[in-house]
């Protein structure tokens, strides 16, 4: 796979999985997608003996499955409280169930296929008083839940703590190869992985029609698999989108052996992986919602330093981030699309862990349309909103609007030709623009998000276009990177290349 600009460390040395370019008409389900989430439904739902179409627009993992720290993990640093304070306790018992249930389903299919699987003990760690007390409650949570974590870690870890939590036996895994093998296991049961943009999925009398670049195809069903695949009028309320960077390093001496993070600030996560024949060290943590940074690469300075004080020597390899979504009940939100009589179906809201709830996701979608829904699937796409979830949907939304605000007043002035990667929103005549200067080249895009029109701002440390609203990114010429928006900026114009 050829590395790219801020290349996963997974995407740079990872197998390579060839996309179909011939697809077949009227398979039972489209999937759109072949993250874990497409390629995991792919998989369950060719099991049953369904035909299955899986279409991707780039490569598989491109994005967020191929951008993860790819922990399998039960203890989610300090989720499971979090979750039990928003949402009721039938619907927490039930994600726990149905994570345990798509953990042992992937690492079973990964031990089949020869995939490498590293086992590791999983480590919440806290650096305050405040974070040891919150980790407290995150174990009697896990206990409530069945979850077995135990008080310990701390012995393993390179830096002092105020507390730790532990459960052992979990896994980490390099999330391309585990592609790579998901697709494998897929076509061996008849499916295909083609290459395709999909422009649009509607219901019809007979199933669905997915219209894509090439032409439509119809399908008995279609699935969802893509981050955000949700109407604009729905997005706002449920979906928050958050951006975080991890980085890779080598390190002279030893490296820690559990896969580690922490639960309160800073946000570090941390496991070993193994690159061209050597270990090295992940790290991430930093972030922020989606369009809210002044500038990001001062959080990638910050995670440097921080690595290089506690393991002196350090060189970093690879830098990259990742988009994740969160629901206000932080629940994956499984199910069908409003309006398509249970004929579009769609997964997102993982909340950062996506290792087990898109497995999760493909096991709830694939019972759903086999006719043999799990109980615990069941429960979580019934559970309906509790007055805590309501409150935590308002407060997003409210940090939306504050956000907007911030960056229409900052806009309301000339936009002046930025330096070499930079790119500023602000006034050319009459009209709001965002122009940029990467690689000597500037550019002018329109600042509206296609999506519902919020401005977007910069992002330096990815040079791109970001949307604060709803986490739709653009790349300097305005081409769509990812994000609920079905197009790209408009362009204005471009200058001539420097130099």
């Amino acid at each position: 796979m050829p590395r790219t600009p801020n290349a996963s460390l997974w995407l740079d040395d990872g197998p390579a999985i060839a996309l179909d370019e011939a697809i077949v008409q009227r398979p039972d389900a489209v999937v759109v997608g072949a993250g874990i989430t497409g390629l995991s439904t792919a998989v369950a739902l060719a099991r049953q003996g369904a035909s299955v179409l899986v279409l991707e627009a780039r490569a598989p993992g491109a994005f967020a499955t191929g951008s993860t720290t790819a922990k399998v993990s039960l203890l989610q640093s300090d989720r499971l409280h979090r979750i039990l304070s928003l949402a009721r306790r039938d619907a927490a018992q039930a994600f726990v169930d149905g994570s345990r249930a798509a953990q042992s389903w992937l690492l079973e299919l990964l031990d089949g296929a020869g995939a490498e699987v590293e086992r590791r003990s999983a480590v919440s760690f806290a650096w305050t008083p405040e974070g040891a007390d919150a980790l407290e409650q995150e174990l009697e949570a896990a206990r409530s839940l069945g979850v077995p974590a135990a008080h310990g870690g701390a012995e393993q870890l390179p830096f002092a703590v105020a507390g730790a939590i532990e459960l052992e036996a979990q896994a980490q895994v390099q999330p391309v190869a585990m592609l790579a093998a998901l697709a494998a296991e897929a076509r061996a049961h008849g499916a295909i992985i083609a290459r395709r943009t999909v422009r649009g999925v509607r219901r019809s009398e007979r199933g669905v029609v997915v219209t894509t670049d090439e032409g439509e195809v119809r399908a008995g069903a279609a699935v969802l698999a893509t981050g955000s695949p949700v109407p604009a009028r729905i997005t706002s309320s449920l979906l928050e989108a958050h951006r975080s960077y991890a980085a890779a390093y080598r390190v002279p001496g030893a490296l820690p052996a559990p896969m580690a993070i922490s639960v309160d600030s800073p946000s570090r996560s941390l496991r070993t992986a193994r690159h061209r024949g050597e270990e090295v060290l992940v790290v991430g943590g930093p972030g922020h919602p989606v369009g809210r940074h002044d500038d990001p690469r001062r959080l990638v300075a910050e995670l440097d330093g921080w690595v290089r004080a506690r393991f002196p020597g350090a060189e970093r390899t690879h830098v990259w981030s990742a988009q994740d979504y969160r629901t206000p009940d932080r629940l994956p939100w499984i199910g069908a699309r409003p309006g398509s009589r249970g004929g579009i179906l769609l997964a997102t809201g993982f909340d950062k862990w996506g290792m087990t709830s898109g497995v999760l996701s493909a096991l709830a979608i694939a019972g759903r349309l086999g006719g043999a829904e799990p109980d615990w699937a069941r429960t979580l796409r019934r559970r309906g909103a509790t007055p805590a979830a309501l409150g935590s949907a308002v407060g997003s939304g409210l940090a939306v609007g504050a956000a907007q605000v911030r960056a229409a007043s900052a806009a309301l002035r000339p936009v002046e030709a930025p330096g070499e990667g930079e790119g500023r929103v602000g006034l050319e005549g009459p009209r709001l623009v965002a122009t940029s200067t990467v690689e000597g080249e500037t550019r002018s895009v329109s600042a509206f998000c296609p999506h519902v029109g919020a401005l977007v701002q910069w992002n330096a440390q990815e040079a791109s276009w970001d949307c604060s609203a709803h986490g739709s990114r653009f790349a300097p010429d305005g081409t769509r990177l990812e994000g609920p928006a079905a197009c790209g900026l408009r362009g204005l114009r471009r200058a001539a290349h420097a130099g």
